[in-house]
């Protein structure tokens, strides 16, 4: 996935409808916390945990994408690679079992001379995740069509790698050394846009983009829905790298998954062994991995203190995650309210429905202009209570179960709600958030809040109290 704000993120190329994950039972662990990771904890006897409506996600991406531009007029370059290059692309189809209906579509390429094809992870991640209800078909472009096995999936970079029954002429090969490329290089996209028939686009390579947690590259041209998993080849015919996504909100601002990673996941395709039927605890242990080094990552040094009023509360800036202020300021209210709001600017995409593997924070400083104490508290208490955890009914998490406190951690008294949510299908994962409000002040307020997503329970505890042990009044010593 791709960089930008939540709503406006690129989206995988391969549309599919939502599918619910099967109901297993995944029990939090025996250790959830009965007091909060902080200095001399003070329990309120008798408070519930904070309730609300769940808020919407702001998940890094969706699968699919709207409708592109018509595809213009491809140069004579680019007709010739299209004319030697079209034998060896296909179409991959996520089909349903029951009537073999077509569920969602992308492209891949076959490699070199072998049966091996490589396409984007999220074009085959219903078979990967549910073999009983899906199964995969690819089509070439004369319309010859056949059944294709799942071999490697690399969901961090979304690539997988499938076998098929047939070979490839040469045309796409992956060399150990791959083609070197620069600023304003020209470079063809082939692919199957729209599910309308295989075409070629013309663009510009325009360096790697670094705001995602993992490299892409950018690609000054059009790749529309169906043609991730494509080749974006060189005028030599070299590849650069597979089309994986774009962004909603742009003009001809795409994305493609560097050419290295496809040579790496076919170097761990094992010869003597099958492959798994499900994918799920292949997935999970790229996922675990993923959560170390983004946890790892944040806390590897301190976090910035930006001041808030009189409180110091803690970011982090970097290329991964980028912070955006707001305030309501007007002269009619008798209250003022600033917001910072972190987020990452990638997510990892594991299905239709789930995207995980991501750390947001968010700092909220109210003051009262015009309220009471009175006024300005009941303010205060229902943007705390506003605050969601997500709810029972959702098929991929348990319910929250939450610990609420009063806590005093250096020189900030705080009411603070630590809640974890367990992943039903993908063990050893979990959703952590912790709200905190100040409790220091009659007419101002601190809301702060972070969520870390797709995390061990350890590391959930460790980024939750590090964020609750950086935040304090007054400024850092």
């Amino acid at each position: 996935m791709t960089w930008g704000c939540a709503q406006a993120l690129a989206a995988p190329q391969a549309a599919a409808p939502p599918q619910a994950s099967p109901q297993l039972p995944t029990q939090l662990p025996a250790q959830l916390p009965t007091q909060l990771p902080t200095i001399a904890p003070r329990p309120i006897p008798g408070t519930p945990a904070a309730q609300g409506q769940q808020q919407p996600g702001q998940a890094a991406g969706s699968a699919g994408a709207e409708a592109g531009q018509p595809l213009p007029p491809p140069s004579s370059a680019a007709q010739k690679l299209y004319s030697s290059a079209k034998a060896d692309l296909l179409q991959v189809r996520s089909l349903l079992k029951s009537g073999r209906t077509q569920s969602s579509v992308g492209s891949g390429f076959l490699v070199g001379t072998s049966n091996l094809v490589v396409t984007n992870y999220h074009v085959v991640s219903q078979f990967a995740l549910d073999p009983d209800n899906y199964t995969g078909e690819w089509v070439d472009t004369g319309g010859q069509r056949g059944n294709v096995e799942l071999l490697a999936v690399d969901v961090l970079h979304d690539l997988a790698v499938v076998r098929v029954n047939r070979n490839g002429t040469g045309v796409f090969k992956v060399p150990e050394q791959l083609a070197r490329l620069s600023q304003g290089q020209y470079l063809y996209s082939l692919g199957n846009p729209l599910d309308l028939g295989f075409a070629i686009s013309e663009g510009s390579y325009n360096g790697v983009i670094t705001r995602s947690f993992y490299d892409q590259l950018m690609f000054t041209g059009p790749i529309n829905s169906g043609m991730s998993g494509g080749p974006s080849v060189t005028v030599d015919g070299d590849i650069a790298g597979v089309n994986v996504s774009k962004r909603l909100d742009g003009e001809l601002v795409s994305f493609l998954v560097p050419a290295r990673f496809a040579q790496d996941l076919l170097k761990k395709i094992p010869q003597d062994k099958a492959p798994p039927r499900n994918f799920t605890s292949v997935v999970v242990e790229q996922l675990l991995q993923h959560q170390k080094a983004m946890v790892d990552q944040l806390l590897a040094t301190p976090m910035t203190m930006k001041a808030m009023g009189p409180y110091m509360v803690p970011v982090r800036e970097s290329e991964q995650m980028r912070c955006w202020g707001r305030s309501n300021v007007k002269a009619n209210k008798p209250y003022t309210v600033d917001i910072t709001n972190c987020s990452m600017e990638s997510a990892i995409f594991v299905s239709g429905t789930l995207q995980t593997g991501a750390i947001g924070i968010r700092h909220q400083f109210m003051r009262s202009t015009g309220l009471d104490a009175v006024r300005f508290a009941q303010l205060s208490s229902a943007s705390f209570q506003n605050e969601g955890f997500g709810g029972h009914k959702d098929p991929h998490l348990t319910a929250p179960q939450c610990t609420e406190m009063f806590v005093k951690n250096k020189n900030l008294p705080l009411r603070a709600v630590l809640c974890v949510r367990a992943y039903r299908k993908f063990a050893g994962l979990y959703d952590f958030a912790l709200l905190t409000a100040s409790t220091d002040e009659g007419l101002m307020n601190l809301q702060s809040r972070m969520d870390a997503r797709g995390v061990s329970y350890d590391n959930g505890m460790r980024a939750t109290q590090a964020f609750l042990e950086a935040l304090s009044r007054g400024a850092v010593k």
